[in-house]
């Protein structure tokens, strides 16, 4: 069989302005409320809760926010690149959340590593659940935040209504 003219071609996600705008103006601000409600509620699982005055904690939740959303967005960069995806209605949900969240726990596990070992910047108060891995005592609020945030961070993405009509991803 013969095709007249060039074949077509899928448009990667990161040259469509569809894409992108659905990055930034559906999952980023999701994200980011998001994890600014889960890191106040998580301010008593760490001692800068009864030790930092109320600007030390400001900044902090402001932080880590930032971080946060800094995170989530990569972590969804990641999962976008690792499955080749298109236009957002080609984009499996399924498959960019779970890769969303396991570059996300990763990185977490490193994070909060490096945070209250190596460098000691923060420590968990006796309240912090605990994850044992040999030595290695993690957090379990901060790996909870991401198996949690990110998927349900593009499902508000995908539901939300938008002015534009905007394409959304299947499930």
């Amino acid at each position: 069989m013969m095709i007249d003219g060039p074949m077509p071609t899928l448009q990667p996600w990161f040259r469509s302005q569809a894409a992108r705008a659905f990055i930034a103006l559906r999952y980023v601000p999701a994200l980011a409320i998001l994890n600014t409600v889960w890191e106040i509620a998580q301010l008593s699982l760490y001692t800068l809760w009864e030790e930092g005055s109320l600007p030390s904690i400001a900044y902090a939740v402001l932080h880590c926010t930032l971080g946060d959303v800094a995170i989530g967005t990569l972590a969804l960069v990641f999962a976008l690149i690792a499955t080749r995806a298109g236009s957002v209605p080609s984009w499996s949900l399924r498959k960019v959340g779970l890769i969303t969240v396991i570059a996300a726990v990763g990185y977490t596990v490193f994070s909060e590593w490096m945070n209250t070992v190596a460098r000691a910047g923060w420590e968990y108060s006796a309240l912090m659940p605990l994850l044992r891995f040999g030595e290695l005592e993690i957090g379990l609020s901060p790996l909870l935040q991401w198996v949690v945030i990110p998927p349900l961070a593009l499902w508000l993405a995908k539901v939300a209504p938008c002015a534009r009509n905007a394409p959304s991803p299947r499930a």
